[in-house]
Order: C-alpha cells, then sequence, then structure tokens
C-alpha cells in the first residue's frame, strides 16, 4: 500500500515527509538536501529545470527562472495584492485569458498552478527514487489565510502533477499536528508561521486526541520576500550614492543584489554585520564597478520593522478573537526561515511573555504536520480528531450591494449554512448569486469568488418567491454552493470557479502537458548523458593518443584521430543515437590501441624472459668453471 506523503509547498522552499515507524520523517530530494527550492527555469540549452538546478542559474538567466508563484495562486492579474509582485518580478508577468495572471518562460505561457505543478512533479519524483515505488496520494498545506480561490488553484497544481491530493490543510495547523506528536499533555498554542511568502497565526488547542484550532488570521501578502526586497532597494540607493549609477532597470545586476540581499539576511541572525561584495556588477566610462558595501543587523532591524509589527498587529487581532490571553498561551511554536531573526523572536517574547518553542526546525514543522495527517487518513497513526477553522466570512451579494454572510469567519470545518432568499424585483425569472469571502460590509470590497444564474424562477411580486441558499465547506476549507427556488424545486449547484480559475478541461490539458514535458525531459536527459559520455570517450582517447603517440601504428592513429573528428562534427547536433554510434565506433578504434600496447608488453614480457634465461645460463656455466677450478 503506497503511502500519502505530505508537502509543504511554500514560496520560497517546499518539503516532503511521510510516516515512517509511526513518526513523521523528511525525505531528502534528488540533490540530497531536506528542502527544495520553489524555483523553476527553462536553461539557455531549452532544458526545463526544478528546484535547486533552476536557482542556480538565476542570476545568469533571471527572465526566465520563475521563483515566488506562490503569491499568484488564485490571483487576477489586477488584484491589488499582486501588483507589487508583478512590478519588481525580473521574468514577464501578464494577464491571461479570463483575467488570470500568467508568467511566461520562453515565449510560452503558463498558468501558476503549472510552475507549481513543476515544482510538486519534482517532490513526487524523488520520493518515488528514495522510496522504489511510486506515489500517488498526497496532503498538501497552503497558508491559514488562502481563500477559497487559492485552495482550489493548489489542489488543481497537485491534480496537474498527477496527484490524488486527499487534504489541504492549513500551515499552522500542520505545524501544530507536528507538534502535538511530542506533546506529553494538553496545551494552549500559538502558531507563529512567518514564510517567505505569506504569513499566518493560529490558536489552538491541543489534546490527545483532538487539536482544535480556535482563531486564525494572517497576511498572504506578508512574508520574508517582503523584506529581502526592501534590503535590495537600500543596496540599490546606497550603490547609486556611492557610485552614481541607477542599476534598478538591470535584471542581470538585480538578481544578483537579490541573491546577496537574502544570503546577507540569513548571515544577520547569527552575525552582527555582513559584507556584501559583487564584483563587475556593472561598468561606466572608466571601466568595470565592483558593488562593495555593508549592511549591519542594526539596519536589517530598521528595515525589517514595519513587517515585524504588522505580523504583531495580526497576532494580537487572533489572540483577541480566541478565547484565550495572550498570558495563557503555553506555547509559541515558529514556523518559517524568517523566524530564525534575533529581533523577530525578541518582540514575540515581549508580547506573550515567554519564550518561543523552537525545539522543531521550522522549515520542516509544515511537511512533518502533513506526513501525520495523511498517516491518519492511512491509518498509520493514532487518529487525530482535526478541527481547523475558515479564515475569512462567506457571503452572497444582495440588494444595494451589500455583503450578506452565511458562514462566519474562524467557524469550525466541515460546515454547512442555508438563508433563504427573495427576488429583488417583481415578476423576476432568474437571479445571479455572487459569493464572495471577506469581512467587509459591502461585496466589492471583498474577494469574489465567483458567479452563477439560477433562472426558471416562477414570476412574481418582489419578495415572494423563496430562493434557498446553501453553502457547504469541506475539511479542504473548499466552498461548494446550491441555489434552490422552493417553489419549483429548480436548483443550481456549482463547484465555484473564479475568473481566473482552471476548468475540468484546463486541467485534463495541462495534465497531458505535463506529461509529454516528462517524456521530453526524459529525452533531453538521456541526450545529454550520452553527450557527456561521447565527452568522456573523446577526452579519454585524446589522452591515449598523446601517452602512445610513438609507441601505436600510424594507421592505428590515423584511425582513432578520424573518429575522434567524426564524434566531435556531431556533438552539436541532438541526435542520439548518431552520437551514440559514434561514441562506439571511437571505443571500438581506441581498442586497438590496447591491443598494441598489450603486444608490446608481452613481445617485452618474451624478450625480457629470454634475456633472463641466458643470463642464468651463463651463471650455470660459470658455476662450472668454478666447480673445475675447485678442483
Amino acid at each position: 500500500m503506497s503511502k500519502i506523503i505530505g508537502i509543504d509547498l511554500g514560496t520560497t522552499n517546499s518539503a516532503v515527509a511521510i510516516i515512517e515507524g509511526g513518526v513523521p520523517k523528511i525525505i531528502e530530494n534528488g540533490e540530497g538536501a531536506r528542502t527544495t527550492p520553489s524555483v523553476v527555469a527553462i536553461s539557455k540549452a531549452g532544458e526545463r529545470l526544478v528546484g535547486l538546478l533552476a536557482k542556480r542559474q538565476a542570476v545568469t538567466n533571471p527572465t526566465n527562472t520563475i521563483y515566488g508563484i506562490k503569491r499568484y495562486m488564485g490571483h487576477n492579474f489586477d488584484d491589488a495584492d499582486v501588483a507589487e509582485d508583478i512590478k519588481n518580478a525580473p521574468y514577464k508577468v501578464k494577464k491571461g485569458t479570463g483575467g488570470g495572471v500568467v508568467v511566461e518562460l520562453e515565449g510560452k505561457d503558463y498558468r501558476p498552478e503549472e510552475i507549481s505543478a513543476m515544482i510538486l512533479a519534482k517532490i513526487k519524483k524523488d520520493v518515488e527514487e528514495k522510496l522504489g515505488e511510486e506515489v500517488t496520494e498526497a496532503v498538501i498545506t497552503v497558508p491559514a489565510y488562502f481563500n477559497d480561490n487559492q485552495r482550489k488553484a493548489t489542489k488543481d497544481a497537485g491534480k496537474i502533477a498527477g496527484l490524488d491530493v486527499k487534504r489541504i490543510i492549513n500551515e499552522p495547523t500542520a505545524a501544530a499536528l507536528a507538534y502535538g506528536m511530542n506533546s506529553k499533555k494538553n496545551q494552549k498554542i500559538t502558531v507563529f508561521d512567518f514564510g517567505g511568502g505569506t504569513f499566518d497565526v493560529s490558536v489552538l488547542e491541543v489534546g490527545d486526541d483532538v487539536i482544535e484550532v480556535k482563531s486564525t488570521g494572517g497576511d498572504h501578502h506578508l512574508g520574508g520576500r517582503d523584506i529581502d526586497r526592501k534590503i535590495v532597494n537600500h543596496i540599490l540607493d546606497e550603490f547609486k550614492r556611492s557610485s552614481g549609477v541607477d542599476i534598478s532597470k538591470d535584471p542581470l545586476a538585480l538578481q544578483r543584489i537579490d541573491e546577496a540581499a537574502e544570503k546577507a539576511k540569513i548571515e544577520l541572525s547569527t552575525s552582527t554585520e555582513s559584507e556584501i561584495n559583487i564584483p563587475f556588477i556593472t561598468s561606466d566610462a572608466s571601466g568595470p564597478v565592483h558593488l562593495i558595501t555593508k549592511i549591519t543587523r542594526a539596519k536589517l532591524e530598521e528595515i525589517a520593522d514595519e513587517y515585524i509589527e504588522k505580523a504583531l498587529g495580526i497576532t494580537k487581532e487572533v489572540i483577541e478573537n480566541s478565547p484565550f490571553k495572550a498570558n495563557e498561551i503555553d506555547e509559541i511554536v515558529l514556523v518559517g526561515g524568517q523566524t530564525r531573526m534575533p529581533k523577530m523572536v525578541e518582540r514575540i517574547k515581549e508580547y506573550f511573555g515567554k519564550e518561543p518553542n523552537r525545539s522543531i526546525n521550522p522549515d520542516e514543522v509544515v511537511a512533518m504536520g502533513a506526513a501525520v495527517q495523511g498517516g491518519v487518513l492511512k491509518g498509520e497513526v493514532r487518529d487525530v480528531l482535526l478541527l481547523d477553522v475558515i479564515p475569512l466570512s462567506l457571503g452572497i451579494e444582495t440588494f444595494g450591494g451589500v455583503s450578506t454572510k452565511l458562514i462566519e469567519r474562524n467557524t469550525t470545518i466541515p460546515t454547512s449554512k442555508s438563508q433563504i432568499f427573495s427576488t429583488a424585483a417583481d415578476n423576476q425569472t432568474s437571479v445571479e448569486i455572487h459569493i464572495v469571502q471577506g469581512e467587509r460590509p459591502m461585496a466589492i470590497d471583498n474577494k469574489s469568488l465567483g458567479k452563477f444564474i439560477l433562472d426558471g424562477i416562477a414570476p412574481a411580486p418582489r419578495g415572494i418567491p423563496q430562493i434557498e441558499v446553501s453553502f457547504d465547506v469541506d475539511a479542504n476549507g473548499i466552498l461548494n454552493v446550491v441555489a434552490k427556488d422552493k417553489a419549483t424545486n429548480k436548483e443550481q449547484s456549482i463547484r465555484i470557479e473564479a475568473s481566473s480559475g482552471l476548468t475540468e478541461e484546463d486541467i485534463k490539458k495541462m495534465q497531458e502537458e505535463a506529461e509529454l514535458h516528462k517524456e521530453e525531459d526524459m529525452k533531453k536527459k538521456e541526450l545529454a548523458d550520452t553527450k557527456n559520455n561521447a565527452e568522456m570517450v573523446i577526452f579519454t582517447a585524446e589522452k591515449s593518443l598523446k601517452e602512445y603517440a610513438d609507441k601505436i601504428s600510424s594507421e592505428t592513429k590515423t584511425e582513432v584521430e578520424t573518429k575522434i573528428s567524426e564524434l566531435k562534427a556531431i556533438l552539436h547536433e541532438d541526435n542520439k543515437e548518431d552520437i551514440e554510434k559514434k561514441s562506439e565506433a571511437l571505443g571500438t578504434s581506441m581498442q586497438k590501441i590496447g591491443e598494441e600496447m598489450s603486444k608490446q608488453t608481452d613481445q617485452s614480457t618474451t624478450s625480457e624472459n629470454t634475456d633472463t634465461a641466458e643470463d642464468k645460463k651463463d651463471e650455470t656455466i660459470h658455476d662450472n668453471d668454478n666447480e673445475e677450478e675447485s678442483k
């Protein structure tokens, strides 16, 4: 029976875990690392790269390297949330059909779900290679504050990658599950999750068999990337001030600075100063210009302060919405690499009045919790009742543009709620149901999840028809809506599709493309391996010729040189079979060098043996002479 893997699909890095021996275990990727950069690229050679290999070449290929795709999931291009990300992205971000976001790679448009699917597909492949078995089921985590569209987009990404997503769970809840595995007593905990691109905070009660979310909140556009961006701007300003050169529009320079900014930020968690040294960042009339500057921990804290305070403001609100006070919280569990920043830890400690719990790796705890949930579903670990909540209220637009809530935020899921509505005009035969998510009183100020029409309503004065609207939120936090005319019993049920969402046809097409690319990628890898092997054969042949040039026949030497030239001539082509044939032909010719050298060795050995025999014969004669003399 195959395992259900737990995946933390992060903005900056992703991780995967399984249950082994009843406990969660992180699975290393193909490169031997415990986390995988959430980066996808098309190399200059046209090869699709995912993870560490994609990240490594980002500096030299910024326009074809996609990172931070999670921040576009489930969004429209015109959403205010993504405007800053679009403006700062070194790659092309465009408006797709239906108003959604698409990114461009080598002239082809991709939806965020497709890019995420590439990351998930690599994770799936790496796990399969480690376990030696096929993996088809997964639990994937999302920020607690992800809305309905973003959750669906994540599930769709899993589907495109060939995964049956058994459950979507909130990241703080997953962290609590992992923490709860080691917890010996009933506790009130707060999970403070400051990741690369999103921030979440949840208050939970963790018991022996129940983990119940009491309150949750967050900001799906607040994370370490925002701090990185501000560090980059600081470095650009410093460089312009000292050199007089503005490099803010140079994508290659920006990518190098971005990488250096992230590195400096990490260093400043353990040191008080970090030097940023980027040689040949640009050039002017006098020649190359180098970027050399220093950033102190104090400066970083000044830069990060607004984001830390924003996160703490959300935390205070979540605590106020829970049944507990800050000083009643037993443990504060830190999640996300950004929580290693000393200033952030200090501010959390000041607010709660106690040291945060840092016993679990903040980069791995979410994936481990997802694996625990997978283990619960599979019966591999003791059953834990997980009572999660919806992060934002769900409702519909009613007369006057008002947002009428059907399900309030922090309601435990799964849940369902029905309410009767009526028409706003006489003889109205159809109504538009506009579903929104958010806390604002007017529908226009909340997130639109989708619209649909219920028609066939019997004509009647306004206010007479009875239209029952039912909301059903499943355990994944995904909404289904049914509208029913009570008089005619005609109903319309839909799985909400946002204007930027994917249809089943879209997903099927993307699955086929992903499978096609899987074959293409395999062929490219095989071709690359064949070329590498050919290069090695050429190197060995040339080395042998140089070493044995005066010891082999001119015919053999000429033959090997000809075969080397023939193989070199086709190395730039992409014909795998021809390269293999020419490599084999060169290998066969090289055998002649070996045969000739072996023959020479044999002859030399025979000659030496003959000489030795002659010497022994002389010695025998000499000995006999000595014997004669002694007589």
